[in-house]
């Protein structure tokens, strides 16, 4: 992969990394990509995390693209989202690819 296709791969998963770089937020992912669409209150339920704090992490990780709300009657879902997930996660692969690579360069070049 060239360098200006892995440099704008990275820039268009940067918001999934700092998206996901506060625990309350994986936390909520992690919830939501364990089965079905969850409300507010189900997510802030066992936690010391207050609904509206909540709600202001999902509207973070939503502008991210990584959960989606909905409403089901009166009540608003959540849901994981999971394409920018996936997408950040082969940006990971990548790097670890060029490492991978670098490595095996140098252990080449040292024996």
């Amino acid at each position: 992969m060239s360098a200006h296709r892995l440099s704008s791969e990275l820039r268009n998963s940067a918001p999934v990394f700092a998206a996901l770089g506060d625990r309350t937020r994986l936390r909520l992912v992690a919830r939501l990509g364990a089965g079905e669409p969850l409300s507010i209150t189900q997510l802030a339920s066992g936690s010391h995390v207050t609904r509206q704090a909540i709600t202001k992490h999902l509207h973070v990780l939503a502008g991210a693209g990584l959960v989606r709300g909905f409403r089901h009657g009166r009540e608003q879902l959540w849901e994981l989202t999971p394409q920018q997930l996936l997408a950040a996660r082969r940006c990971l692969d990548l790097i670890s690819h060029q490492w991978d690579d670098a490595l095996a360069r140098l252990k080449a070049a040292v024996e």
